[in-house]
């Protein structure tokens, strides 16, 4: 007997048959999109928690700065954005500036933007792509402990108001996206990113999907953005079908310990025992674009899958690992994966997007992983330390065969959408 599910891969899918009474498939708890979205916008700025209206807040003379997430986010900023905008309506568009938060990643292109923010907007405003990696366009303002300098998008400092606009969803080390993060690593410069990246952060046990409480990336985070005031802060949570589900709308802190007090509840899953084989995507495009991005997937899989199983992941990839950064070059540097964190681990090894190689490496030293994608070849697969499949179902059957008879096998359609976790780690 068998179930049918379909996995969220690229933008078309993947149906996979699995065998019905060795799977469980968890999939987020599904929250109906709001009825009226740009009403329900309209709504948390007029009505905001802790501060005044954005209306009333930002004066006609105020340069304004909104923090936007880039591609790599399924947010609708198309969307809400423009009530944001019409609420700002008395500013002139000339004092208003856009700011892709980026953080390490690439540039989005003027197509994508296009895609993400309206081309009325595009055609009418002024837009950042934020570059990390360019000093010029960079501010110090200082240092938080333990010796973290703040280097901030100038920009985004120099202006008279600060918006940022979020999408909430647990994280894997950050603890939830969204609110702060808009900030750093979002406007981020490279010396700030790396401290909050480096290998004894991520290494950190509370640097984890849905903690805050005691996360040392997290608590830093929050710090950076203390230092460099937001005014106000927009944050959504989403459905699978990228519908608003909910929003909230006012001080920054405020907005995010509600918005993730209420995603924890629909986007986390508690399991009492771990599973043999976990089958994971990462959701889809956007967020399926490189292997980069698929840790996410991988991570949410190595929650709950047990010591010496397998992960199996469908990410179709199609902007390869990307081509962009150092993750391609620091996992061709070593044999094996617990080379790598070796490697890492060493005093002053300081490089862009070890983190993401520290998080995948983490896991296979937990459980084996497979891929299925389309966007890489299989010897790209296989310099990344990773084994690559072309069918998923038959992966997951032969894999549950070897680890015999009461072997169990978990799906996570929609990837990192929904985070299970174990009530005891195996």
């Amino acid at each position: 007997m068998k179930t049918t599910v379909m996995l969220a891969y690229g933008r078309t899918g993947l149906s996979v048959d699995f065998p019905k009474d060795r799977t469980t498939v968890l999939e987020p708890s599904f929250v109906e999109g709001l009825p009226d979205q740009e009403r329900a916008i309209e709504k948390a700025i007029q009505d905001p928690i802790n501060t005044k209206p954005l209306s009333t807040l930002v004066s006609s003379n105020k340069t304004v700065a909104i923090s936007v997430c880039d591609l790599t986010r399924p947010i609708p900023t198309h969307t809400i954005l423009p009530v944001i905008l019409n609420a700002l309506k008395h500013v002139p568009k000339n004092q208003i500036t856009i700011l892709i938060a980026t953080g390490t990643h690439r540039a989005n292109s003027t197509s994508e933007l296009k895609e993400m923010l309206g081309n009325e907007i595009v055609a009418n405003y002024s837009i950042e792509n934020h570059d990390a990696f360019d000093q010029s366009t960079l501010k110090h303002i200082g240092e938080i402990t333990p010796h973290i300098p703040i280097f901030l998008n100038r920009t985004w400092v120099d202006a008279d108001i600060r918006i940022t606009l979020g999408f909430v969803e647990p994280h894997f080390f950050a603890g939830f996206s969204g609110g702060p993060k808009m900030v750093a690593p979002g406007l981020a410069g490279f010396p700030t990113i790396m401290r909050l990246h480096d290998f004894e952060m991520i290494a950190d046990p509370k640097a984890r999907w849905g903690i805050t409480d005691d996360n040392p990336i997290h608590s830093a985070i929050r710090e950076i953005a203390k230092r460099c005031r937001v005014d106000f802060s927009v944050d959504v949570a989403i459905n699978k079908k990228r519908q608003i589900t909910r929003v909230c709308g006012g001080e920054l802190f405020s907005v995010h310990k509600l918005m993730c007090e209420s995603v924890k509840n629909s986007a986390m899953q508690a399991f009492s025992k771990p599973f043999d084989v976990v089958v994971t995507t990462n959701s889809g495009y956007p967020l399926d674009q490189n292997l980069y991005q698929t840790v996410k997937g991988l991570s949410a899989a190595a929650q709950v899958v047990k010591k010496g199983g397998v992960i199996l992941c469908a990410s179709e990839c199609a902007d390869g690992l990307p081509n962009h950064g150092e993750y391609g070059n620091l996992l061709r540097k070593c044999n094996s994966p617990r080379d790598l964190l070796k490697m890492i681990s060493e005093p002053g090894h300081n490089r862009h997007d070890q983190w993401e190689v520290q998080l995948q490496a983490q896991i296979q030293t937990r459980a084996d992983v497979f891929l299925k994608t389309d966007g890489l070849t299989d010897e790209e697969v296989r310099a990344a330390h990773i084994t690559p499949i072309d069918d998923i179902g038959q992966a997951a059957e032969d894999h549950l065969q070897r680890h015999g008879s009461d072997a169990r096998l978990c799906v996570l359609p929609e990837g990192p959408q929904t985070i299970p976790y174990l009530t005891e780690m195996s």
